[in-house]
């Protein structure tokens, strides 16, 4: 009971300025973005002396578009009331009061137009004009996974848009850079990790079947329901490892790579982590098992893009 004349106090603690910008950029995540620009730069190794400046140019300018898709994410969410109420998606800085949708907005002004000179960087450093395609389909699919008009991720495009971005576009990109061309080995080695990341966005959008559903936001899973919905988890994990399976049997990876075979049983954990929990918001910050399958596959392809055998 309060004394008279005795200012309660605030006994929620409020995290600091680094803290609540840690919290709003998911860092976690950013493995899904270093593996395939690694895997196109080490590929590219087989065939040209790597030049590191320009890779760590690629791998910063590209963290910071991945940071402004976590940030433009949270953003146009909270304006669209998607993860207002029982969602958990997001970072829920707004929610919770920590930023205001000023701060993202400056964020984002920042974020971008710092990956903008980065891009600009490498084509004077190249000349490669071209590769400007690249980091136009980078940008607008950062912004428009939930911005309007598009809003790909409402439509059930999301999985088929971080394919497309963290597979292809950034390993044959990571591998232009360095070569100055394209290369059909670059496009199929990259398969492996667009479908990966695919898995791990679709997983992160499990928890919230419901709270999407009535927001009208139609993902893969929301599509599914939750009845399929692990089924999904199957298709996406077992293509993967298929995947990188046949690119042995091609000799576009080496035998290493066949060691992908030993993931399957985290596909498995996986399964058994949903169908033991009741209510999936529950597994919400269980995703990291879903990074692992992806990390262990992602060295693999790695080491198996460089090393005999």
């Amino acid at each position: 009971m309060p004394l008279d004349g005795v200012p309660l106090m605030d006994t929620v603690q409020r995290p600091g300025w680094l803290a609540t910008w840690y919290q709003a950029s998911r860092p976690q995540f950013f493995v899904a973005t270093l593996i395939p620009l690694t895997l196109g730069t080490v590929l590219a190794s087989r065939e040209v002396a790597v030049n590191w400046v320009l890779f760590l140019v690629v791998v910063l300018s590209s963290f910071l578009v991945h940071l402004g898709t976590n940030l433009a994410n949270d953003l146009f969410d909270h304006l669209a009331g998607t993860d207002d109420g029982e969602s958990i998606g997001g970072s829920r800085v707004l929610q919770q009061g920590l930023l205001t949708t000023r701060h993202l907005v400056t964020a984002l002004v920042l974020l971008y137009g710092t990956a903008a000179l980065g891009g600009l960087y490498l084509l004077l450093a190249t000349r490669e004009w071209w590769l400007a395609v690249y980091m136009l389909l980078a940008f607008c699919s950062s912004l428009f996974y939930t911005a309007p008009p598009l809003r790909l991720g409402y439509h059930g495009l999301g999985e088929l848009t971080v394919f497309v971005n963290m597979g292809p576009v950034m390993v044959t990109g990571a591998y232009c850079v360095q070569t100055g061309y394209l290369d059909w080995d670059a496009l199929l080695i990259s398969l492996p990790t667009g479908i990966m990341v695919a898995m791990i966005l679709y997983f992160q959008s499990l928890p919230d079947i419901e709270t999407d559903r009535r927001a009208g936001k139609r993902t893969i899973a929301t599509r599914l329901g939750r009845d399929s919905a692990i089924t999904g988890i199957f298709v996406f994990g077992i293509a993967a490892v298929a995947t990188i399976v046949a690119l042995v049997a091609l000799r576009e990876l080496s035998w290493i790579a066949i060691g992908s075979l030993l993931t399957l049983p985290i596909l498995r954990r996986i399964a058994g982590l949903l169908r033991s929990t009741p209510d999936w918001q529950d597994v919400h910050g269980r995703g990291k098992v879903v990074r692992l399958f992806y990390l262990a596959n992602g060295i693999l392809m790695i080491l198996a893009t460089r090393l005999p055998g």
